[in-house]
Parts: C-alpha cells; sequence; structure tokens
C-alpha cells in the first residue's frame, strides 16, 4: 500500500531534537518500509530540508509549532498526493480535513495522549473522528481506557500497542561497549564509587523530579554514597529557566548529595547517561499517557521506580523490575521504594537484569513494527470485505433467481440514507467549528448559535425531500425488477436481456444517489456561507472591497483552497497606501479586521 504517516507540528522527524513520538515513528520506519511504500509528513526545521528519501523513505516537511498553520500544511499536501492509507499521530483534530480532501484513504489513528478529552477536542467533532478512522492504536491500555469511557462505541477499533526501544542502543553500564562510557561520565562528573539515581524528563511540574530531590535528605541518612543525576530542561532543546526549574535548583543545592543537571541532552547520546547510572526513578504526578523512559530504562538494565499514573504502571511487574509509588504527591513514598531496593542490593542486579530481559522479549521496534502492520492489513481487509459485499448487491447472477424469487435487491435506499446523514453530519460539523472559531464577540455567539440551528433544519427539511423522492423510484426499480424476473421464469427474455434491463435500473438508482449526495454537500457549503455572512457584518471601503471568494471548509466539490481568502484590488491598495503616507509618514497603517475572521492578502 501506498501510506502517508503524518507526525505532530511540535518536533521535526527524523528525532533530532527528541520526542516520544518522534522516536515510536523513527524506530518501526526500518521494519514497516519492507513491506509499504512509505512517506512520512512532518514540521519544518533548519537542520532538515523540505523533501528527501532516505533508504526508500520519503520525508516531506511543511511549517509548523502551531497547529492551525501546520494543519493548512498538511491539507495542501494530502489534496495533491493520493494514498491508500494516512497514519495520523495523535491529533484526532486533522482527521476531519484530512477525510474532506481524501474521501477514499483509510485513516488509522495513533493516540499517545488524552487527546480525546472535551476541553482538546469538541465532542460533536470526536464522535465524526470516530466514525471515520478505521483503528485507533494507543500506546497504553490507560490512553485507550479514556477513550472507551468517553466514547464507548469506538471500543470495537481500539488496540493497545506497547512501544519499543533500540536495545542494541540502549545497553547495560556493565555492557562491554559501556563499560569505558559509563567510567568516563562517572569520573568527569564526580560519581565515581557513587550509587547513582537517575531522573530523565522535563523539568515541568506534572514530571515531579522535586518530589525525588525532597526524599533525599531522608535517603542520605540511611544511604552514605548517594548521587543523582537531573537530565532534561523546559522542553526538550529549550533551556530557558522558569520558575519550575529554578525552585529545582534551589532545592538541589540544599542537599547533602552530588547532584549533577545535564540540560539537554541530544537523543543520540542519552543511552550514555543511563549507562552510567545504577537506578532510574520516574516521579510524573500526572496520568502520564507511559513514558518511554520506562522502556530506555529496561534495555539499560536499571531497576525501575515509577508512580500509579496512566499507563506507566503497565510495564512495571512488582518486585520483578520495579516498583510503583502510590502516593506521588509525597516524597516519603519515593524514599521508602528507592530505600526497599537500595537495601537488597541482590534484588537491585535482579530487577536490573529482569528488566533488560522484557526489553529484549517484548519490547523491541520489530515487534512494534509487527503489531502495526497487523492492524494496516486488518483496515486494508475489512475496506476489501466492504467492497466485496458492495460487488455482491450489483452483481446480476442466475442464482438470483429463485422460486421464491429474487434473493438479491437493487440499491438499498435505507442503509444509504444512513450513511448520507453520517457524512452530512460530519461535513456540517466541521464547518461549524471552523466558522465558531472565527468569532470572539458574545453576541455574535449567540447569534451563531440560532443560525446552526434553523440551517439544521432546513437542511433536514431538504434531505428528506431528496430521499423520499429516492425511496419512490427504488420501489419503482423493486417493481421492475420482479416484473424482469417473472418475464425471464416465463421465457419471455433472455438472460442476457434481463441483466441488461436489470443493471440499467441498479445504475439509474446509483447515479440518482450520487446526484442526492452532491447536491446536499452543496446545500451544506450554501447554508456556512449563509451563515457566515448573516453573523458577520459587511464592511466596505471607499478604495478597497474585499470579496469573499471561498470559505475555508473544505468540501468534496473543486474547492481549491482550505482558508477564507479574500482578493484584494491591487491597484486601489496601491493608491490608499500613497494616500496614506502623504498623509502621514509616521503613521503605521492598521490592521483591517473582518469580524474576526483571519484574512489571507493574496499579493502577486
Amino acid at each position: 500500500m501506498k501510506i502517508l504517516m503524518i507526525c505532530t507540528e511540535k518536533l521535526p522527524i527524523p528525532p533530532v531534537l527528541g520526542g516520544a513520538i518522534q522516536t515510536y515513528i523513527a524506530g518501526i520506519l526500518p521494519h514497516i518500509s519492507k513491506f509499504h511504500d512509505i512517506t512520512v509528513l512532518g514540521i519544518s526545521d533548519s537542520s532538515l530540508p523540505e523533501q528527501e528519501t532516505i533508504n526508500g523513505i520519503h520525508y516531506v516537511r511543511v511549517p509548523g509549532k502551531i497547529f492551525e498553520i501546520y494543519r493548512e500544511g498538511v491539507v495542501r499536501y494530502v489534496e495533491s498526493n493520493q494514498f491508500d492509507l494516512i497514519h495520523i499521530f495523535n491529533r484526532p483534530r486533522l482527521v476531519m480535513p484530512i477525510r474532506n480532501v481524501a474521501p477514499k484513504a483509510k485513516i488509522t489513528l495513533s493516540m499517545h495522549n488524552d487527546m480525546f478529552n472535551p476541553e482538546k477536542i469538541d465532542p460533536e467533532e470526536a464522535k465524526a473522528v470516530l466514525g471515520e478512522v478505521s483503528n485507533i492504536v494507543t500506546v497504553s491500555n490507560y490512553v485507550g481506557n479514556v477513550i472507551r469511557d468517553l466514547y464507548p462505541e469506538a471500543s470495537p477499533k481500539i488496540r493497545t500497542i506497547y512501544s519499543g526501544v533500540d536495545t542494541e542502543r540502549f545497553l547495560p553500564g556493565n555492557h562491554p561497549k559501556m563499560q569505558k562510557i559509563r567510567n568516563e561520565i562517572r569520573r568527569a562528573n564526580g560519581l565515581e564509587n557513587k550509587t547513582v539515581i537517575l531522573f530523565a524528563g522535563r523539568l515541568s511540574r506534572n514530571k515531579g523530579v522535586d518530589k525525588l530531590i525532597r526524599a533525599l535528605p531522608e535517603l542520605s541518612k540511611k544511604f552514605k554514597d548517594l548521587a543523582l543525576v537531573i537530565v532534561g530542561s523546559k522542553w526538550f532543546s529549550q533551556e530557558a529557566v522558569t520558575d519550575y526549574i529554578a525552585y529545582v535548583r534551589a532545592l538541589a543545592k540544599k542537599l547533602p548529595v552530588p547532584v549533577v543537571t545535564t540540560g539537554f541532552v541530544s537523543p543520540d547520546e542519552i543511552q550514555n547517561w543511563f549507562a552510567a547510572a545504577d537506578l532510574f526513578v520516574c516521579t510524573s504526578q500526572w496520568q502520564e499517557p507511559l513514558a518511554r523512559v520506562h522502556y530506555e530504562t529496561m534495555a539499560a538494565g536499571l531497576p525501575i521506580v515509577t508512580t500509579a499514573r496512566g499507563g506507566n504502571p503497565e510495564v512495571i511487574l512488582i518486585n520483578e523490575n520495579g516498583l510503583v509509588v502510590e502516593n506521588p504527591e509525597d516524597p516519603s513514598c519515593f524514599a521508602e521504594k528507592i530505600s526497599q531496593i537500595l537495601s537488597d542490593k541482590s534484588l537491585m542486579r535482579r530487577m536490573g537484569e529482569k528488566g533488560r530481559e522484557l526489553a529484549v522479549s517484548r519490547y523491541q521496534w520489530d515487534r512494534v513494527a509487527s503489531e502495526l502492520l497487523e492492524v494496516w492489513e486488518r483496515s486494508k481487509a475489512v475496506e476489501q470485505e466492504k467492497t466485496d459485499e458492495e460487488h455482491v448487491v450489483e452483481a446480476v447472477t442466475v442464482e438470483s433467481v429463485t422460486e421464491e424469487g429474487t434473493k438479491e435487491q437493487v440499491l438499498d435506499v435505507s442503509a444509504e440514507m444512513a450513511s448520507i446523514r453520517k457524512q452530512l453530519e460530519a461535513n456540517f460539523v466541521q464547518n461549524v467549528l471552523v466558522l465558531q472559531a472565527k468569532l470572539e464577540k458574545a453576541e455574535e455567539k449567540e447569534e451563531f448559535a440560532k443560525h446552526i440551528a434553523k440551517a439544521k433544519e432546513k437542511l433536514e427539511k431538504k434531505m428528506k425531500k431528496k430521499l423520499a423522492k429516492l425511496e419512490e423510484k427504488e420501489l419503482e426499480g423493486k417493481k421492475k425488477i420482479a416484473e424482469l424476473e417473472a418475464t425471464l421464469a416465463s421465457g419471455e427474455i433472455g438472460q442476457e436481456e434481463y441483466e441488461k434491463e436489470r443493471t440499467a435500473i441498479q445504475t439509474q438508482l446509483v447515479e440518482m444517489l450520487a446526484k442526492i449526495v452532491e447536491e446536499a454537500h452543496e446545500q451544506v457549503d450554501k447554508a456556512s456561507k449563509e451563515i457566515l455572512e448573516k453573523v458577520t457584518p459587511k464592511r466596505e471601503s471607499e478604495h478597497k472591497k474585499q470579496v469573499i471568494e471561498q470559505s475555508n471548509i473544505v468540501y468534496e466539490d473543486n474547492v481549491e483552497q482550505s482558508n477564507v481568502v479574500y482578493e484584494d484590488n491591487e491597484d486601489a491598495n496601491v493608491r490608499k497606501k500613497q494616500r496614506d503616507k502623504k498623509k502621514s509618514g509616521t503613521r503605521k497603517q492598521k490592521k483591517q479586521k473582518n469580524a474576526n475572521i483571519w484574512v489571507i492578502s493574496s499579493k502577486k
């Protein structure tokens, strides 16, 4: 299959700046690219070209960082390229815009966070998204259960596929490849003859490293050879000092044990710090989906102390590869679990060995890729089943004529009606969301809601009339089919004539349905524009008129752009600038607002 994998707008791919999702994609690409034609779409970065092909994998990069900007670039690219399957990572809000420009592609969604929460996606849009995707892959049962609790209907589509790790790169400190590196790091940082506790992650309150720091004074009373290493920064490569980071540093200065803070460490060097450590502690305070540092820690042969938050405990076998802190808000709970491991060197060694064993047997990238390939193949199989069913409905066979009458019917309008309404509802919901985002004034939003209700009622009435006509045609078709079957059975007509007539009836109904669907989408388009015109006051100036050329909602017609485009009269604009300049050389031209809708001037 020809497959497009769409990364998020935060970090580039390959993971030159790190990132769990970026690392996930990079880990599985060498395996899945053996079976499919893969294109990876991500954000542009100064260190990477806009397009390149590496080991047969095509990389395309568009402007990102801000979701709305990234979405525009993604939609434009998908609109001009065809794919059999599109795999979207952690951005359910990309599904509907992509579906609008890729109506035939299968869509798989990978969820690495709880992005289906109501504060992150409107429930109506979420339902439309869940109806469009073939499968939802989650990185933990926790993430899957969050979606199930919110939308039980999504349950059959959800599958947990735990992430992976490169076990040839992340190695225990006593491995021949890592012994020298371990010794050099420990010697350079004054960690010789120390039991090194490692934290690796972003320095933020929800990651909670301050809890570990506050646990160390109690631990230092019992264990005299401790040291702490904190690997990480504000956000990946960003080294800015936040209030929280300043607080952490202040706490660390008061500790009776050595503390090494590395700041951001490049993804291709992070494994060295794992090899230099003796115990890893994850202090997550939030409902973490499942931090990938757990996999890296296991591969590095380190015991783990983690928190009962989100999916983190799902990879922990209690007393085998680690321990779980049930109350991570209390530093003394960390002290208790860490002390339990440090007090038993034999247990500490066995935990590290078990972690390494699990990483090699369960969490390698080839296993992740294999499970993902199964999901993709299932999407393909389901699509084929649907196609086969359609062919059965349309096929004309001798077996369809029996003594009991026909077993095969013409187009099932009742079934198609439900499908049509689902498509239109999703289209309308997406339109409403896009329009609503442009309104800021309370009175505009209130008026907007009224027009939405009226528009939906109007659309429903029109659909009922059109589908009622189609139902009449369906009944007529069934009668004609029955008459044809009777004449075929009596021998008045032959099989060839029967098939020809029956196919003509079926074709007429299919064409009529297609026309209704096309007209319905046009009505949705028209209704959306009418709402925009009613809510948005028209503003015209003497020297510049702006004409709405397109809405920023993408439909299945010939819309060429996804943004609302206003066409400037360039000559008038030039004259206006000259006049403004003449009036006041120092006055800056005011930015024009048109009902809080972004105006993108088209200057050629």
